[in-house]
């Protein structure tokens, strides 16, 4: 990879990418210090070894000299949740999430993961890129549910002795069966909106997707989920795997750039946050035009629908306390979380408060609580303590994964503590066209 060097003001040479990435000198990055105190794999552990200043430099050996980073090392890079809160306080803007990505591709062709885990990776991530086969899995999950199976294998200890109980209490309830195409308008027409589902959240998060498309007629449009949509490609793009991740890019930019609606909007904060950097991958067929025009038509559903929401269309009070958190995704990148508070000021009656500590991450982190259960439990416990201090009666989140992560904790308070999507409750409380 090319690089050039430029004074940056301290005496010392800052390192450029040829994509024109910064990368701090050394001595100059371990000046400054202040995304340590806002890196939650450093407010567990306390050492150095798990902030941003130190994984920066790991990164800088594998980029700029071409280096294999010691076991030790690559531990600590990979404990990095992804957060990007480091990118919202350094002072050189620097693109730390762009250059973590850029890492992990060049170690994918170096560096082999030991033979068992790269089969699981691979199989994994093979479910995700091709939806039929997620939605065999889909199916076969629903049916280890419905079928009473799930409730037997739980009160057998089993999934305990296998050390599964953790991940399987993850499950929601699965509806495999697929969305139409097309959902019309009972209100008078206003337009219409392509409705993005991503991966896992067609079976796994259907609930939202049905509250997403109520409410979006309700308020007067059309939506359209086209069954030719795959993966955003965040998965894929964080293990290292870009090209792929840009294949998938390609083909969601043409499947929605040919259809005529007014918008693009997805629920997924993660998801938003994939969708909305698509120009950042390395693919020589994207389109300045086209990824212009995509980015133009996407949306947050709550942003979406607060924007466009009728005056005269009444929502039904809700006398409670609603605790909001914030996902990384949509708080230190997308920037849009304020929609949601907007949007949930219009119930009447609502009490309605950010969930405390909102700036560190819940420990989600995509598949982070799947394979990183040390730094997500403690991070998730977190926010459960500050969920029960609060009070709440509910607890609205925009991120598929950040509710899944939340929900188990949440479900053992005592009185158990419903987590949702914010535009779950506003389809509960929306009312009928008369």
């Amino acid at each position: 990879m090319l690089e050039f060097f430029e004074d940056d003001g301290f005496g010392t040479d800052a390192v450029y990418q040829q994509d024109g990435l910064y990368i701090p000198e050394a001595g100059d990055c371990m000046r400054c210090g202040q995304c340590v105190s806002h890196c939650p794999t450093f407010r567990i552990d306390r050492i150095d070894e798990e902030s941003p200043r130190r994984r920066i430099r790991t990164i800088d050996k594998i980029l700029n000299q071409s280096a294999v980073p010691s076991d030790e090392d690559l531990k600590h890079l990979n404990n990095c949740l992804q957060c990007r809160a480091c990118e919202t306080v350094c002072p050189s803007k620097m693109a730390y999430g762009q250059l973590l990505d850029q890492s992990r591709q060049k170690l994918a062709d170096t560096v082999k993961p030991a033979r068992w885990t790269e089969r699981l990776e691979k199989l994994s991530l093979a479910l995700i890129e091709h939806k039929p086969r997620l939605r065999v899995i889909s199916r076969l999950l629903g049916f280890y549910q419905r079928s009473g199976l799930q409730a037997l294998l739980r009160k057998s200890g089993l999934l305990s002795a296998l050390k599964l109980q953790a991940y399987e209490s993850l499950l929601p309830a699965i509806d495999a069966a697929p969305l139409e195409p097309f959902y019309l308008t009972p209100a008078e027409r206003r337009g219409s909106v392509a409705l993005f589902t991503g991966c896992i959240a067609e079976s796994f998060d259907k609930a939202t997707a049905l509250a997403a498309i109520r409410v979006l007629n309700r308020i007067g449009f059309d939506v359209i989920v086209p069954e030719q949509q795959n993966c955003c490609g965040a998965i894929h793009q964080h293990r290292g795997h870009a090209e792929t991740a840009a294949r998938m890019a390609w083909r969601n930019i043409g499947v929605f750039n040919s259809l005529d609606v007014d918008a693009i909007v997805y629920t997924a904060s993660a998801c938003g946050l994939m969708l909305s950097e698509y120009e950042q991958l390395s693919i020589d067929d994207f389109d300045d035009e086209e990824l212009d025009f995509f980015n133009n038509q996407l949306f947050d559903i709550t942003d979406f629908v607060n924007r466009h929401w009728p005056d005269k269309t009444p929502l039904q009070a809700y006398p409670k306390t609603v605790a909001v958190h914030e996902p990384c995704s949509q708080r230190n990148q997308l920037k849009n979380q304020q929609a949601v508070y907007d949007l949930l000021a219009r119930i009447p009656d609502i009490d309605l408060a950010p969930l405390a500590d909102n700036a560190v991450c819940c420990g989600a982190g995509g598949t982070h609580m799947l394979t990183h259960p040390h730094i997500a439990g403690p991070l998730g416990a977190e926010k459960i303590e500050h969920l029960h201090i609060s009070g709440a009666d509910l607890l609205v989140t925009s991120n598929i994964g950040c509710a899944l992560h939340l929900a188990a904790g949440a479900g053992q308070l005592a009185p158990p503590v419903a987590v949702m999507h914010p535009v779950g409750l506003v389809a509960r409380l929306i009312q009928e066209v008369g």
